[in-house]
């Protein structure tokens, strides 16, 4: 393993200066409610509205500055993920009745969470196209109550009119003009306007993060998530130029984000450079991902096939590309990434809008436990047995014999009364 480009290793910020500040907002929204979700919006977003909670008139004033081929593309990405949830909803299936044992009757309900939040981000860009990814599959899990929020486009008061459509066409039952550590906090625990949920989900900045982490087991969460990674792995067949601007999507995210090659040619890897900073050269996100790629980019040069791999397994990388001449012999080895990209065709971010899997994924080697938000975050498999009198009676004794070797008495009594 070679580095032609090694980015910083990633400084940890004041954890405990952030894990206090955050710790202090959600004090602030238990003990206050709505008045305390008033202050944060005239501190940090600079308009107080009269009300949390978005109006119709506002929803469809925003589905009306949307032209009709935003609204297209809008609805059409939107079949794609909800077509894609229904598929993966099939395959997630109710157990009715299986015996282990003649007369032991075991089983499983699959259901879904009673109410969630799905919390889009704002900040640099309206990510309009988080609202599709969160709401829709938590729509086709049915889960009765999908609340969606997002933060305001500073001094306006308002949610950029197409996350607002976003929300609103994926199906959102309620929507809040809230964002930050202080949402996750009302809605984990609830104020006057606000009802708690069962489940949050989102991605968000590192308060948003550090919220969900601290409100988790008040609430559940889908995971705590980091700044964007994207990881690719190529060989001589690439293109330097196509590898080139999947790195810099990533890169103009944010900063802190990550983009990673990973060439088993030297000559690909340096020309893949090359193409970079001529995309820098014009792009107009140029500040954000030349940060970001200067920082934290890397190209890694390999000697085989095989140590690119293991490599990638290592990184448990957000999103993994393969952009090879033969993608499909390495997919069984892999087994640490969000979602997957398989050949030069598929671009990652075709994933990111419209393809239909979702694009709100493990990062920071979270993929090493879980996978990206799906139709199953939103669901509950809950089991369930019945006996007949004669398997109670069989399997009594067995109970009895080892709760008494766990000194579990009670236990041994209530199994004896059986038999």
């Amino acid at each position: 393993m070679r580095y032609i480009k090694k980015g910083k290793e990633r400084t940890k910020e004041d954890a405990r200066a952030l894990r206090s500040a955050v710790s202090e907002i959600i004090e602030n929204v238990q003990e206050n409610g709505d008045k305390a979700l008033f202050e944060y919006s005239a501190r940090f977003d600079g308009f107080v509205r009269d009300s949390l909670r978005v109006s119709e008139e506002e929803i469809a004033a925003a589905v009306a500055q949307l032209t009709p081929e935003e609204t297209s593309d809008l609805k059409e990405a939107l079949y794609n993920i909800r077509s894609f949830a229904e598929a993966q909803l099939r395959t997630i299936q109710d157990l009715p009745d299986f015996e282990p044992a003649p007369g032991i009757h075991l089983g499983h309900r699959v259901l879904p969470v009673q109410s969630c939040l799905c919390y889009v981000p704002g900040g640099r860009f309206p990510l309009y196209s988080t609202a599709l990814m969160l709401i829709t599959p938590a729509k086709v899990a049915g889960v009765k109550r999908v609340a969606a929020c997002a933060p305001v486009v500073h001094g306006t008061g308002s949610i950029h009119y197409k996350t607002l459509a976003a929300m609103h066409l994926a199906g959102a039952d309620e929507i809040y003009a809230v964002g930050g550590a202080q949402a996750i906090a009302a809605f984990s625990y609830g104020t006057e306007s606000i009802a708690p949920v069962d489940v949050i989900v989102g991605p968000g900045n590192q308060y948003v993060a550090e919220a969900k982490r601290q409100c988790y087991g008040q609430v559940g969460i889908d995971f705590v998530a980091g700044p964007s990674e994207v990881l690719a792995v190529a060989d001589d067949a690439a293109d330097p130029r196509v590898l080139a601007a999947d790195l810099l999507a990533q890169c103009e995210h944010d900063p802190n984000a990550k983009a990673i090659l990973l060439a088993t040619d030297e000559t690909l890897a340096r020309t893949t450079i090359e193409e970079v900073e001529k995309e820098l050269s014009w792009l107009p996100t140029a500040a954000t991902a030349r940060a970001s790629w200067d920082d934290y980019g890397e190209v890694v040069v390999l000697d085989s096939l095989e140590e690119a791999v293991r490599t990638a397994n290592d990184y448990a990388p957000e999103h993994l590309e393969l952009n090879l001449r033969d993608p499909e012999a390495v997919i069984e080895k892999l087994y640490n990434y969000g979602s997957l990209f398989i050949g030069g065709n598929t671009a990652e971010v075709f994933g990111d809008y419209a393809s239909g899997t979702n694009h709100t994924l493990p990062t920071i080697k979270a993929a090493r436990y879980t996978g990206g938000v799906y139709v199953g975050t939103f669901l509950k498999v809950c089991t369930h047995q019945s006996m007949t009198p004669e398997a109670s009676r069989k399997i009594a004794p067995l109970v009895n014999r080892m709760a008494h070797g766990e000194g579990l008495e009670g236990h041994a009594e209530a199994a004896k009364r059986r038999f």
